[in-house]
């Protein structure tokens, strides 16, 4: 009699069976078959994953959120396959508080596992944040959407952080010419950064909504609105305007080392968007 027959239970199950471990032979790693057709792929993963996260606040403690993830690394033109499920694996064991460093972390434990030389994650979620109306303080929430971005190449690991932020523009030129009223529209303000030091996500969009012509709000009250309204007439700004008054503002903070803000107006008068974009790498040789 066979050693495995020996060891079946009175359901004939195995004891390989019942602890879970497949009996027989080892399944061949088909994705470690060589490839004959010398093609090396750029990046190859997963995406479109979502999973759960928890994000530091400025005002104390965690947000519990989604985010949804895409996962790649280089294969080599001799490699037929790369293991798919290395990349939840990894996503699994960092479940808990993302971080900057935490998602570095990731990044690079990711390239050595599936064993590439370069390495992209992406993660995209929505942060929330208590708003107070200008006058009332009558409490709202506003949604943001914010992305992390890390790329690996060898042994250089870079990392961006991307919001996007809506905001309201009023035309300088409507108002200019007008005798009385300007047309505005809801804009989206995006900021990318890479920073060499600490920094809250509530800052980049603090930075957006100061240098639009107003800020947006979860719920407004009448007088609330009249107040929004009156500012944004007193503070008109083209597309232009928005994304260099922000650039200054990176410009002037060292913590920022790259950047690039872009702001599109969803014009109300016209049957097109308006858009502009400022992109700086502070560490880039002079021209």
């Amino acid at each position: 009699m066979s050693t495995v027959a020996k060891s079946q239970s009175a359901d004939g199950r195995s004891a390989a069976t019942r602890s879970g471990r497949a009996a027989g032979p080892q399944i061949e790693d088909v994705q470690g078959r060589a490839d004959a057709r010398r093609l090396a792929i750029n990046k190859v993963g997963i995406c479109d994953i979502r999973h759960p996260v928890s994000i530091a606040q400025r005002v104390g403690g965690h947000q519990s959120t989604v985010a949804t993830f895409g996962m790649y690394v280089n294969l080599p033109h001799h490699f037929k396959g790369t293991h798919m499920s290395r990349f939840v694996q990894i996503l699994n064991a960092h479940e808990h508080q993302i971080t900057v460093d935490s998602f570095k972390c990731m990044l690079g434990e990711m390239t050595e596992r599936l064993e590439a030389d370069n390495g992209h994650i992406e993660m995209s979620f929505p942060y929330f944040i208590d708003k107070f109306a200008p006058v009332t303080g009558e409490k709202g929430v506003m949604d943001y959407e914010v992305t992390f971005l890390g790329d690996q190449r060898g042994d250089k690991i870079d990392l961006y952080v991307e919001v996007a932020v809506p905001v309201t523009t009023l035309c300088p030129c409507s108002k200019d010419i007008s005798d009385y009223g300007a047309h505005n529209q809801r804009s989206l303000v995006t900021l990318r950064v890479r920073a060499e030091k600490f920094f809250w996500l509530e800052e980049l969009i603090d930075i957006a909504e100061s240098e639009a012509s107003s800020e947006l709000y979860g719920i407004l009250k009448r007088v609330d609105e009249k107040a929004v309204t009156e500012r944004a007439y007193e503070n008109p700004k083209f597309v232009e305007d928005v994304v260099r008054d922000i650039a200054t503002r990176l410009n002037a903070d060292e913590r920022f080392r790259h950047y690039r803000v872009a702001s599109e107006n969803f014009e109300s008068i016209h049957n097109h968007s308006a858009y502009a974009l400022i992109e700086h790498d502070k560490d880039a040789p002079a021209e």
